[in-house]
């Protein structure tokens, strides 16, 4: 199907931010359970962010990075969606979205593990000027402005 090799790093990022949510709870649950101040059975209302103060850092810091991959990837999939639906989504686009995501999980893995700020901020960075260059994309094709055979550039027709 023309225009739609875009979908796959939208999926990939989708099941990425799905084992996040796994290893979250991985290592959320244990912690909440090890912890004394913390009755699992009696814990009404909250929010995730409450525990900061309870849990160790390293446990939250799944917990921080699975709210991220649902920020500013949301702009991400409707980007990949559109430009799939105007047969845009192969050659350059692809390979964005395929940079993108990579820069994503590679964000994942660093603030899950490391949690260095500057080395989150220069992926998260590059990440979003990628992220711009596909919304810079889907406008042309959507507003008409990549007519005279830029196609091959932005995407099949």
């Amino acid at each position: 199907m023309i225009g739609m090799d875009i979908l796959q790093p939208v999926v990939v990022l989708m099941i990425w931010t799905m084992i996040v949510w796994v290893w979250m709870y991985a290592t959320r649950i244990p912690a909440m359970q090890a912890h004394k101040d913390i009755d699992t059975a009696k814990l009404v209302g909250g929010t995730g962010k409450d525990l900061d103060t309870l849990l160790p850092a390293r446990v939250q810091w799944k917990a921080h990075n699975y709210n991220h991959l649902h920020e500013q990837p949301t702009v991400f999939y409707a980007v990949g969606i559109v430009l799939a639906i105007v047969g845009a989504g192969d050659g350059i686009p692809a390979l964005l979205a395929w940079i993108y995501t990579g820069l994503r999980i590679i964000h994942t893995i660093v603030q899950v593990t490391a949690n260095r700020v500057m080395v989150r901020f220069v992926l998260f960075a590059i990440s979003s000027v990628v992220l711009m260059g596909l919304i810079g994309i889907a406008a042309a094709r959507v507003f008409g402005f990549d007519a005279g055979g830029s196609e091959n550039l932005l995407g099949s027709v």
